[in-house]
């Protein structure tokens, strides 16, 4: 999540049947099953409490062992009846202004998910059940470490499926408003990313990773939301922000960054988007095999970027995945802050 100033940067709705998968092994004949990954579920469930960051709602959630071949799902607890399980992906997506939230055609919604999701994807945590008991996901401390965390705790075990991903197989791209959002094909999966804000503490900055459990966990995962103080009374006005605090969130006025300690990393606001760009992506209900960059994305170019991807049958493949695909294309590396 990053509400990072309130103009408009959304696209035109998508109508996708993520369904309309294609079952094709790739292109590249067959696949030994000694080399096939298995599709990966948690091996015990774990819950934690917190504030909803623009609710301002204490929920509980609990992840909770699935199923092959479920995916990762919300199930709102406080509503009665099968209305309430809600798929985390595309075709679900309801808003996507300051945060992504997915609902169902009854109204039932869940906010915020995307820092949980980046968490889960990020770990190989292929399916999932988030029982919450409220309408938005807690912001913990506006990162998604403590999700790895408990995710950790949890443990991950494998399961009797194949894993599967999309491969992108052509350029796809999506623009708004002087900001931009695109997959190229490329191995595994790697990430860059370029904010530019008028406010001093922030400026021009970029990051560019290649995504790992191990990269994202040691330079992702700890990056947090932000906003800017001038904002504060606009969002609060919409309703919005209401669980906002310097606990959760990096507040930043002009050259200031007004927590105590400071940044975590010097271009924390780079690294946060593109933590935000990996949970957006991961509603293509299965792993990205690919390349993301993204200039001054939001949520709305994202999750429409996802849409738009899975809208042209001749840009993407479903394959079984193998360790290969899972080979970086680059050395980890981040970009120095502008």
């Amino acid at each position: 999540m990053m509400f990072d100033g309130l103009a408009d940067t959304s696209v035109a709705p998508h109508a996708v049947d993520t369904k309309r998968v294609s079952r094709r092994a790739g292109g590249k004949g067959a696949v030994s099953s000694s080399s096939l990954l298995r599709q990966r579920t948690l091996k015990s469930t774990i819950s934690c409490t917190g504030i909803g960051l623009h609710s301002g709602i204490k929920t509980r959630i609990t992840l909770a062992p699935a199923a092959p071949d479920t995916g990762i799902v919300f199930r709102r607890t406080d509503i009665a009846g099968s209305a309430a399980v809600i798929p985390a992906n595309s075709d679900h997506v309801r808003d996507s202004r300051l945060c992504t939230v997915i609902g169902d055609t009854a109204g039932n919604t869940v906010a915020t998910i995307e820092h949980l999701m980046a968490a889960l994807v990020a770990m190989q945590v292929d399916n999932v059940e988030i029982q919450i008991n409220g309408p938005e996901v807690p912001a913990m401390d506006g990162s998604a470490a403590p999700f790895v965390f408990l995710t950790e705790c949890a443990g991950i075990v494998e399961q009797d499926a194949p894993r599967r991903a999309i491969r992108v197989l052509k350029p796809v791209s999506v623009s708004a408003h002087g900001a931009e959002a695109s997959l190229h094909p490329g191995r595994g999966f790697s990430i860059d990313f370029t904010v530019d804000f008028p406010a001093a503490a922030i400026g021009r900055q970029s990051c560019s990773l290649d995504v790992t459990k191990t990269s994202f966990k040691a330079a992702l995962s700890r990056a947090r939301t932000f906003c800017l103080i001038e904002d504060l009374p606009k969002m609060r006005d919409m309703g919005l922000a209401l669980g906002g605090s310097l606990d959760n969130a990096v507040v930043v006025n002009g050259a200031d960054v007004l927590n105590d300690g400071g940044l975590r990393y010097g271009n924390e606001f780079a690294r946060h988007k593109a933590l935000d760009a990996i949970g957006d992506l991961a509603l293509a209900g299965r792993p990205l095999l690919g390349h993301y960059s993204g200039l001054k994305s939001s949520h709305a170019l994202n999750t429409g970027l996802v849409k738009a991807l899975l809208a042209d049958p001749s840009a993407w493949e479903e394959i079984a995945m193998t360790e290969e695909d899972l080979v970086p294309n680059r050395t980890p590396l981040f970009a120095a802050s502008a």
